[in-house]
Formats: structure tokens, C-alpha cells, sequence
């Protein structure tokens, strides 16, 4: 089958496959908001007399159709067919004939998949963002539900200080809310309309760019046409280090889950349902989910340098191994928003241990509690110190187990409040309304 590129000569099979690769794949994956694109397009073709309104209302409706089919689950892209525009058009024409040749007036293949990219990242950040807005929930109810109960802190993994699993969910919470300012950069970045841009050096025909705009619902253009078609690959590369660094979040709290769960530490048990077992040794229960996940986030952390390695040092304008990104990007949101789902799963069912700090071994968590107690009965600090060194050489430490902390962000003050109003602030930033609101407009 010919290419919407193909004049005459075909291209080596070799030569096709190799330069195809899986792109096929991912390309299904953009199918809807191909056609939105197109929607919006031909709308706009139409509003500068390249399009008549009865072409357009063929358009319009074979697209509409072909949307719905893909909603259902119903479309594939052919054996032979390039890619997912070429797919779209073909059907179009098939369907509605001449009118359907017309659609592609104004722009290049080099735009089309920017403006569908842009489209897709958009649609997976605000899934990335609804998981982490669920988890971060989630952390913040358990870290009040379990604010008075004990648990001992590390530095070094020695024992230190008394900490409290109200700080441990919450500290996680806060690192959740820090990564989705990087999320809303990513989502910033992403929500600018490059349509129209063409092969990167614009049109010769009027396009109303701003209309095209307005009806995909992004916040504004890539006004320059050349800086339009760098944003690929630059795009890609700020949304990998919202990824990593949600991902390297996930990281961190499997890995003290991991230890969390093990007979040494035990301070966290999940039902049977949730562990594995072992195939010789009945008394396993094993993080499997907190290991796979921990492994998952420390791969998507590389993301940054994978991307960053497959974009530098090339010049401007378009260069085809920038569809590879594509293999890097949209495995990636599907494994993260899977992490996501999962830690919010695991946590719904996680039960503490609320006697951590009966077993005697912890009893030098209280040594600084006790240095402050002197101090603040008028002892200075480095006797007070000296005191309770002495007491511990000695074997006559004997601390009172009682906290009481009270400065902001402490065991008594955990500040889940204004953590939870940051996020809220943060989350007013992502306009999904306006921008499900414009989708809902097209499709109509």
C-alpha cells in the first residue's frame, strides 16, 4: 500500500521494516487523538475557505464515527499501512471519498504527530496526576489515623530518634505534592498547539493557528514554527523528569516497605492475599509488589538520561529516530500510573504495628529526648550530652519514652494541613475542565 509520501518507487521491505519498527504500535495507542486533531483541523480549513461547509460536514461525521469506533475498542491499523495518520485518511477517503484527500491541506506529517503527541501526553499526565492525587489521599488519612504511633527513625540505618508513622506517611505525602510541581510543569510545556507548524517551517496558506487552539483546548501555541518541531524530543525529556522524580518518590517508600515487612524490622504486615510465599520455605511472606514496584521506578528514574541520550546534539528541525521516543515514553506512563494504583492498593490494606518500642533495643532512640529534657531543666547542652553518653557506656540508660514535639512538621505537629493546601493549590493549576470541556465540543 502506498504512503501518504510515496509517489512511485517502493521502499525496500528491509529498508520499511527496520525504519517502522514498532511505531505501529505505539501509533494505535494515538488513534482518538489523531481524529481530534483532524476535528479540529478541518474545522479550521473550513473557516479560511479551503474546506466547503459540505465537505466539512463529511468530514466531520466520518471522523466522528471513526472516533467512536476507536472509543470502542475497534480500530487497528492495517498490515502495510504506515501509520496511524495514513490509517485515518485511508479510511476517511474510503468512506467519503474526495472530501476525505482534503484534510491534510496546511500541515505535515511532522506537526500532525506533534499535535497527537502533545495530545497523548496531556491526556496520560492528567492520569498520572489523578493516581498520584489518590495516593497522596490516601497517605495523608493513614498519617493521621496513625499519628501517635511510634516508630524509631534512622540515620546511617543505626537507630537515632523517636519518629512516628504520622511522620512516615505524611513525609511521603509532602514528596508526592513537591513531584507534581514537576507534573504541572510537564503539563504546561505539553499544552501548547503546535498544528500548524507544518514541516517546521509554517504554511503558505492563511491557517488560523489560534482557532486550532482553541478548539483542542490547549493553553496557547508554539508560535514558532522552528521551535515547534524542537519542542519534540524536548517535550519528551521535562515529562521524563516529572516521571523520575514521582517514580524515585514510589522508590524510596517500596524500599522501606520492603525492610518495613521483614521479620527484623516488622513494623508493617499486609494480609496473606498480598505477599507470596516461598517455594521451600513455609514461613515466607514476601513485598513482592513493593520489589517489582521498586524495581519499576528505579528503571523509569533513567528515563531522563535515555531520552536526553537519544536527542543530543541534533540540529534542528525533524529527524526520524525522534519516533523512538515513543518506545521510551508511553511504556513509561503505563508502568508509573500501574505503581501509582498499586502503592495506593497496597496501603488500603497495611496494618502497623503499634508496639514497636517495647523491644528494649530501641531504647537509645530517647537519648536525645533526654539531652533536651537536661538542657531545657538548665543543664547546658554539651554536659547534658556527656551525661547521657556516660549513662549509655555505663549501662545506665533508663529514658523516659514519652515524646513531645511541637514545631511545625514534628511528631506533634505534623502539618498535614497545609500539606494537603499546597496540593489543593497545586491541583487548581491543571485545567482538565477546559480541556475535557473542548474534547466534549469536538466529538459532539
Amino acid at each position: 500500500m502506498s504512503k501518504l509520501w510515496q509517489k512511485t518507487t517502493s521502499v525496500n521491505e528491509l529498508v520499511e521494516n527496520f525504519t517502522v519498527g514498532r511505531d505501529r504500535e505505539f501509533d494505535e495507542q494515538m488513534a482518538a487523538f489523531d481524529v481530534l486533531g483532524s476535528l479540529a483541523h478541518t474545522r479550521m480549513l473550513q473557516s479560511i475557505g479551503l474546506m466547503d461547509t459540505a465537505d466539512l460536514d463529511l468530514v466531520q461525521h466520518e471522523l466522528k464515527a471513526i472516533y467512536a469506533d476507536i472509543e470502542k475498542g475497534g480500530f487497528t491499523i492495517d498490515d502495510g499501512v504506515e501509520d496511524v495518520h495514513s490509517q485515518v485518511e485511508m479510511l476517511l477517503t474510503q468512506r467519503i471519498g474526495d472530501a476525505g484527500k482534503k484534510i491534510h491541506s496546511g500541515r505535515s506529517r511532522n506537526d500532525q504527530v506533534l499535535v497527537d503527541l502533545k495530545l497523548f501526553f496531556r491526556h496520560q499526565l492528567q492520569q498520572v496526576v489523578e493516581e498520584t492525587e489518590t495516593l497522596f489521599r490516601q497517605l495523608i488519612e493513614l498519617s493521621e489515623k496513625h499519628k501517635d504511633v511510634l516508630l524509631p527513625g534512622y540515620t546511617h540505618l543505626q537507630v537515632a530518634m523517636p519518629s512516628s508513622f504520622g511522620l512516615w506517611f505524611g513525609a511521603y505525602a509532602e514528596s508526592l505534592a513537591d513531584d507534581l510541581e514537576l507534573v504541572l510543569a510537564a503539563y504546561r510545556i505539553t499544552n501548547k498547539n503546535p498544528l500548524g507548524s507544518a514541516a517546521g517551517y509554517g504554511s503558505s496558506f492563511p491557517l488560523n493557528r489560534t482557532l486550532t487552539t482553541q478548539l483542542l483546548g490547549f493553553d496557547s501555541l508554539n508560535y514558532n514554527v522552528v521551535y515547534a518541531q524542537m519542542g519534540r524530543g524536548k517535550t519528551e525529556r521535562v515529562i521524563a523528569q516529572a516521571i523520575s522524580s514521582v517514580a524515585a518518590t514510589l522508590a524510596k517508600m517500596a524500599m522501606d516497605q520492603a525492610l518495613y515487612l521483614s521479620q527484623n524490622f516488622a513494623f508493617v504486615s499486609y494480609p496473606d492475599t498480598l505477599t507470596t510465599g516461598s517455594s521451600i520455605m513455609p514461613h515466607k511472606k514476601n513485598p513482592d509488589v513493593w520489589e517489582i514496584m521498586r524495581g519499576k521506578c528505579n528503571r523509569l528514574q533513567a528515563l531522563p538520561n535515555d531520552v536526553a541520550m537519544m536527542t543530543t546534539n541534533l540540529p534542528s528541525g525533524y529527524h526520524r529516530e525522534l519516533q523512538l521516543l515513543k518506545e521510551l515514553l508511553f511504556p513509561a506512563f503505563t508502568d508509573l500510573k500501574n505503581c501509582l494504583h498499586m502503592a495506593t492498593f497496597m496501603l488500603q490494606n497495611i496494618t502497623v504495628n503499634a508496639d514497636i518500642l517495647k523491644d528494649p533495643k530501641y531504647a537509645y532512640l530517647f537519648s536525645v529526648e533526654e539531652v533536651n529534657r537536661m538542657v531545657l531543666n538548665g543543664t547546658p547542652f554539651r554536659d547534658a550530652y556527656k551525661q547521657v553518653g556516660l549513662a549509655i557506656e555505663q549501662g545506665d540508660f533508663n529514658p523516659d519514652k514519652t515524646v513531645n514535639h511541637t514545631h511545625e512538621g514534628s511528631i506533634g505537629n505534623l502539618g498535614n494541613e497545609q500539606i494537603t493546601a499546597a496540593f489543593n493549590k497545586l491541583l487548581t493549576n491543571f485545567d482538565f475542565e477546559k480541556v475535557e470541556g473542548a474534547i466534549k465540543e469536538l466529538v459532539q
